[in-house]
């Protein structure tokens, strides 16, 4: 049966929109949203289990781990959210799921690193299904006075994936690194269940091509450049072989900008970016995941090979991260509220700041967790929960047939920029064989720049305001 947000609950009488049932969509694909970002993240703390589990690996080969999940969730988020819209939104969703589920126990059962990375592939495409049409199920579910409060759960559980992430992988690590894998088959399962029972069939009926070049594109220039960071110390920064990447990269992105200005439906849409806001708001959200994908994957490193702490021990010495975005996401409402959504957008840039620059400043003269370390942890934390929930929610402000456009654009600006900030770094932390302290102040130098970037963002994001 294909539903709408006006149409009946199971008994026939209720609107959907009335009824707890919508709940109960939303605790569905909220579930599933939260295993794809928190895939994201939890691998990060395996990171120096991985590169001992292989053969000593490099961090530059251990990174695209991380960063082939990353880009090709990226580059499929929005063609996939089409091809759901066509097909069905549960239909996709399901299938999202249960491809989720067999990629994660592939992951976990890996014999080498090339299997590993394969399978994290097969895994972004799943999770690049089931993120967008999560979203286009729920929100027909619930009146339009709601969405606002579903954006911010949405938002806020996003952000806990991405937070709880290394605590929950550092936890998961004791039993092996495979467990971080294998979590999220039962959940899966228990998604795939409920959701047949419970996700209604939304069919947008609008039938669209979809950009699979622009796709290709997006996905190779991304791919290229971040190439070039992970492996430009190895090849050397001026090397043919380097210097051909940047080239290609650069190619690839000059190709995309043209192809998405003449395609009739394209993978972004320039329809969306020409709306003032919303740019602002998407490179505020870009400049802010290339410090936040940096700071998890190098407190981890820190904590580790610079303290000397195990994995478990460095999962929970970044736990206040989650904790502070856990604990003030629910408030985050109230304070856009009070203090308005340009001033919470720039605080968040400004928190993530500070909370670097405390890092930098102390490291030298302190080996006190206390002291040094967990205040920028505290900071981090809080600025997640100020910045995501009104950057993310610009895709209200676009026309009603553009939001699901938009949300897919801020999703593709976040796995994009994440990717990055992980390459980035890890070029800055392979300038010395085994990284000092030296390399982690470089490393949090630039998190403060494009952290302050996300400030400026934010400072000149002013909804209400005529675009």
């Amino acid at each position: 049966m294909t539903v709408t947000a006006s149409s009946a609950d199971f008994t026939g009488t209720v609107p959907i929109t009335a009824s707890p049932r919508r709940w109960r969509v939303l605790a569905v694909a909220a579930v599933a949203q939260y295993l794809a970002i928190l895939d994201l993240f939890a691998v990060t703390v395996a990171f120096p289990t991985l590169e001992r589990s292989f053969g000593h690996a490099s961090a530059g080969t251990v990174s695209w781990v991380l960063n082939a999940y990353t880009i090709v969730m990226a580059a499929l988020l929005v063609p996939a959210g089409r091809l759901a819209d066509d097909t069905g939104r549960k239909r996709g969703f399901l299938l999202g799921v249960a491809l989720f589920g067999l990629a994660s126990i592939a992951c976990a059962a890996a014999p080498d690193l090339g299997a590993l990375i394969a399978a994290r592939i097969v895994q972004a495409v799943a999770a690049a299904l089931l993120v967008p049409t999560g979203l286009g199920l729920v929100l027909p579910s619930f009146d339009a006075r709601e969405h606002p409060t579903v954006m911010g759960i949405w938002t806020a559980i996003a952000a806990a994936g991405a937070g709880s992430g290394p605590v929950i992988g550092g936890l998961l690590l004791q039993a092996g690194w495979r467990w971080i894998f294998l979590l999220n088959v039962p959940f899966t399962v228990a998604a795939f269940a409920f959701g047949l029972r419970v996700l209604p069939d939304v069919r947008q009926q609008v039938k669209r091509r979809l950009d699979l070049f622009g796709a290709a594109l997006i996905l190779g220039a991304t791919a290229a450049l971040t190439t070039v960071f992970v492996q430009g110390s190895t090849w050397g920064y001026t090397s043919p072989t380097t210097i051909g990447t940047l080239a290609a990269a650069l190619v690839l992105a000059t190709g995309f900008t043209w192809h998405i200005r003449r395609h009739p439906d394209p993978v972004v849409s320039p329809v969306v970016l020409r709306h003032r806001l919303f740019r602002i708001a998407s490179l505020g959200v870009f400049a802010y995941y290339l410090a936040f994908a940096a700071l998890i994957l190098e407190g981890t490193l820190f904590l580790t090979q610079q303290w000397h702490y195990s994995e478990l021990a460095a999962s929970m010495g970044i736990a206040p991260i989650p904790i502070g975005c856990l604990l003030l996401s629910p408030m985050s409402g109230r304070i856009v509220a009070r203090i308005g959504a340009r001033a919470s957008a720039a605080l968040g840039g400004a928190t993530i700041s500070a909370g670097v620059v405390w890092w930098l400043v102390t490291a030298g003269f302190s080996t006190s967790y206390a002291v040094m370390f967990l205040p920028g942890a505290i900071l981090a934390g809080a600025s997640t929960a100020l910045l995501q929930p009104p950057l993310f929610g610009a895709s209200a402000l676009l026309p009603a047939d553009q939001l699901s456009l938009g949300s897919g654009t801020l999703m593709m600006a976040r796995q994009t920029s994440s990717a990055l900030g992980v390459a980035i770094l890890t070029a800055i932390l392979a300038h010395a064989v085994v990284p000092g302290l030296d390399e982690y102040r470089a490393g949090w130098a630039y998190m403060a720049a494009v952290g302050l970037l996300a400030m400026v963002a934010g400072l000149a994001y002013r909804p209400g305001t005529a675009d």
